[in-house]
């Protein structure tokens, strides 16, 4: 018998769009499946309350829910972060393929992206994800947020301008970005330091988060000599190790593994004009639970 989406649960039906909008907010995978988890216990509540029949449009009220639920769980969040050692990377994501053909949810989800929204505040970034990657109509971002449309409309155009003036300049080109990153890990794999300045822009800067658990540069490597010389390094301590392309939020990455001390590193990239403008690599071990098994996203 084919289930037709007027049988289907909408919280079932919305899971993965509600999981997106969560982890947009939060840059933690984790924490976005605990929103989920606390929104479907509202929602399942207002079933046992028989009211929910009076929700006429499911989709806006679970996502004005799950808004509220992460913008409680953003302060907390903060306050963690300020003790963070070292560097603050989002936690990747193996993404099916099919992700970057939506070019505007690839760029959103991308760690590049994810990294300029933890400069925003709370109700900040909750309005630029909900306006900017899902086009949500001001008055139901009001409702989300608990301001008024006028103040909506405020918070969305500085956050916007606040984004605009620190996101990397990114043109999504997937067959360009996966050329770049294979002929990383071909230096990486068997070349020197200038088969690496060969695919490292002049002024790429490397950022790592170990959050002092795994070893990790604890500042931004800036410069292609300093970041080939840092990278020759590693290299050459890991003494071993395997490397293989992935599609790590949206967008080509790569995954390192070391079979010395067993530990991993996911590598996330922004390339312009061929070349690797920006490096994040999580070596976190708390951070990298989700890459064996693909996260569905959906906007």
């Amino acid at each position: 018998m084919t289930v037709t989406p007027s049988s289907v649960d909408p919280f079932v039906e919305h899971r993965n769009l509600l999981f997106t909008v969560a982890y947009e907010m939060l840059g933690s995978a984790a924490d976005a499946e605990d929103v989920v988890q606390e929104s479907w216990l509202r929602w399942a509540a207002r079933n046992e309350e028989s009211d929910r029949d009076e929700v006429r449009d499911p989709r806006a009220y679970l996502v004005r829910i799950v808004t509220r639920q992460s913008l409680n769980r953003l302060r907390s969040l903060s306050r963690r972060r300020e003790d963070y050692v070292g560097e603050w990377l989002p936690e990747p994501l193996l993404t099916a393929p099919d992700v970057a053909e939506d070019v505007e949810l690839a760029e959103s989800v991308s760690i590049a992206m994810l990294t300029v929204l933890e400069t925003l505040g709370p109700a900040e970034r909750a309005v630029f994800v909900l306006r900017e990657v899902f086009d949500t109509p001001y008055d139901e971002i009001a409702e989300a947020v608990g301001k008024s449309p006028a103040a909506v409309r405020q918070i969305a155009h500085r956050a916007k301008e606040h984004v605009a003036a620190r996101r990397p300049r990114m043109q999504v080109k997937i067959d360009e970005q996966q050329a770049a990153v294979e002929r990383f890990l071909a230096a990486v794999r068997g070349g020197g330091i200038d088969d690496l300045l060969a695919v490292l822009a002049p002024d790429v800067v490397l950022v790592a988060d170990g959050g002092g658990i795994a070893n990790a540069v604890r500042k931004p490597v800036h410069g292609a000599d300093r970041v080939a010389a840092f990278l020759g390094t590693a290299k050459r301590l890991a003494l071993e190790f395997t490397s293989m392309p992935i599609s790590l939020n949206g967008l080509p990455g790569a995954r390192l593994d070391v079979p010395f001390d067993g530990s991993t590193t996911a590598l996330s990239f922004v390339v312009e004009d061929g070349r690797i403008t920006h490096i994040y690599a999580m070596r976190n071990p708390e951070k990298l639970q989700r890459l064996g098994e693909e996260t569905p996203l959906q906007r």
